[in-house]
C-alpha cells in the first residue's frame, strides 16, 4: 500500500477511490484494482490510465513532466514491485523520436497523390534561373550591368540558391514515408554552399565572355588567358575556374541528387492504382527531362547521375519484391531520368567526331557542355552572319 501511494504521488495522482479502465485492469503486469483491499486507496486513473482510456473519475490528465529527482523516486518505486510499470504516456516521453532515425519503425503507408504544383514550380524555376540564367546575361544590354556589378544571371543565380532548397524540402515534408531528416538537413546545407561557391566562379567565367573567353578551350589555352603577366595569374584564373567546375558543383549536385534519392525511397505503395500517372505528369516530364539533360552535360556530373539512376533501378527491383510499386511521383522522378539518359546519349553520338571538343574533353566519358558548342559552333556562325 505504500508503494502504491508513494506512486500516486509521483505521478500526481490523488488516492482518491478512482477504479482503474476495464481495459488497463486485465492487463497482466499493471496494478489492478482488485488486489486492493476496500480500505487501500486504489491507484489514480491518471497514473496508469492511457489518455485514450476513461476511468469513473473522467478522463486522465496529461502525462507529467518529470525533473531528475522525480525520475529517481519513479526509478526507486518502480524497482521495488515487479508488477508495477511507468504508464505509457511516460514510455513514450523518454523513448527518442523515430523521425530523427534513432528508432526504426515500421511505417505505415499513406496515399500519396502528384504533387503537381511543387514539380511545377520546380521545372520552372530549374529552367528559367538555371539555363535562363546565361541567355539572360547575354541578351540583357551591358550597359545595365557593368562587368565589375553583378549580372543578371548572378541575380537568378541568387534567387536558384534560395528557392530551389525550400522546394526540395517541400517534397521531403510531403513524403508519405517518414525519411531522414538529418541527413536531408545537412544535404540542403552542402547544396546552398556549393551552389553559392558556384556563383562566384561563374560570374567570373561567363562574364569573360565579353573579353574573348572561348568556353570550348582549356584556361591557358584561351587567347586572352595565355598572354598574361605575370604568369602566377594564369593559375589564379585555374582555381577560379577548378572552383566553378569541379568543387562547386561537386558541392552543388552531390547533395542534390542525393535529397532526390532520399525523396525517391518513399515514393513506394502497396496499392496497384496509386501507380498511375495523371496528364499533367506526362506533359510535364518532357521539360523536367529536358532539364536534367542540360544539368548533367553543362555539370559534367554524368558518373553521379549513372550512379544515381543504378541505385533507383536497384530500389525498384527490391521493392518490387516486397509487393511495393512506385506511385505517381516516383513514376515521374525515375522516368524522367529514363529519358534523361537517352537525351544523353544523342547528344553523345551526334559530337563524337567533333575534333575539337574532343581535344577538351579526353578521356572515355566524353560528354561535351552545351556552353562549349555554342562558343565553338553556333557563336561562329552568328559571327558569320554578322559579317556578311
Amino acid at each position: 500500500m505504500l508503494q502504491r501511494s508513494r506512486v500516486s504521488h509521483v505521478f500526481g495522482g490523488s488516492p482518491a477511490s478512482c477504479r482503474l479502465s476495464p481495459s488497463l485492469s486485465r492487463e497482466p503486469r499493471l496494478l489492478r484494482a482488485s488486489t486492493a483491499s476496500p480500505q487501500e486507496p486504489q491507484l489514480s486513473g491518471a497514473v496508469l490510465a492511457h489518455p485514450g482510456h476513461r476511468g469513473l473519475c473522467g478522463a486522465p490528465p496529461p502525462c507529467p513532466t518529470l525533473d531528475l529527482q522525480t525520475s529517481a523516486r519513479t526509478a526507486q518505486v518502480l524497482g521495488g514491485d515487479a508488477d508495477l510499470e511507468p504508464p505509457p504516456c511516460l514510455l513514450r516521453d523518454l523513448l527518442p523520436d523515430p523521425r530523427h532515425g534513432a528508432v526504426k519503425t515500421e511505417d505505415n503507408f499513406k496515399s500519396s497523390q502528384f504533387h503537381l504544383d511543387l514539380w511545377f514550380y520546380f521545372t520552372l524555376q530549374n529552367w528559367v534561373l538555371d539555363f535562363g540564367r546565361p541567355i539572360a546575361m547575354i541578351i540583357l544590354p551591358l550597359e545595365w550591368f557593368p562587368l565589375n556589378k553583378p549580372s543578371a544571371g548572378d541575380y537568378f543565380h541568387m534567387a536558384y540558391n534560395v528557392i530551389t532548397p525550400f522546394l526540395l524540402l517541400k517534397l521531403i515534408e510531403r513524403s508519405p514515408k517518414t525519411l531522414p531528416r538529418s541527413m536531408v538537413y545537412v544535404s540542403i546545407i552542402m547544396f546552398v554552399m556549393g551552389a553559392s561557391i558556384h556563383l562566384v566562379g561563374d560570374s567570373v567565367n561567363h562574364r569573360l565572355i565579353f573579353s574573348g573567353y572561348q568556353h570550348h578551350l582549356s584556361v591557358r589555352e584561351n587567347p586572352i588567358i595565355k598572354n598574361l603577366k605575370p604568369e602566377t595569374l594564369i593559375d589564379s584564373f585555374e582555381l577560379l575556374y577548378y572552383y566553378d567546375e569541379y568543387l562547386g558543383h561537386s558541392m552543388w549536385y552531390i547533395p542534390f541528387f542525393l535529397i532526390l534519392f532520399i525523396y525517391f525511397t518513399g515514393c513506394f505503395t502497396p496499392v496497384e492504382d496509386e501507380s498511375r500517372m495523371p496528364v499533367a505528369a506526362l506533359l510535364l516530364m518532357g521539360p523536367s527531362s529536358l532539364y536534367y539533360w542540360y544539368l548533367v552535360t553543362e555539370g559534367q556530373i554524368f558518373i553521379l547521375y549513372i550512379f544515381t539512376f543504378f541505385a533507383m533501378m536497384a530500389l525498384v527491383m527490391h521493392q518490387k519484391r516486397k509487393g511495393l510499386v512506385l506511385d505517381s511521383n516516383g513514376l515521374f522522378l525515375f522516368y524522367s531520368f529514363i529519358i534523361t539518359l537517352v537525351l544523353i546519349a544523342v547528344w553523345v553520338i551526334w559530337l563524337w567526331n567533333d575534333k575539337i571538343l574532343r581535344k577538351k574533353y579526353p578521356g572515355v566519358i566524353y560528354i561535351p557542355e552545351p556552353w562549349a558548342f555554342y562558343t565553338l559552333h553556333m557563336n561562329n556562325l552568328h559571327a558569320g552572319k554578322e559579317s556578311l
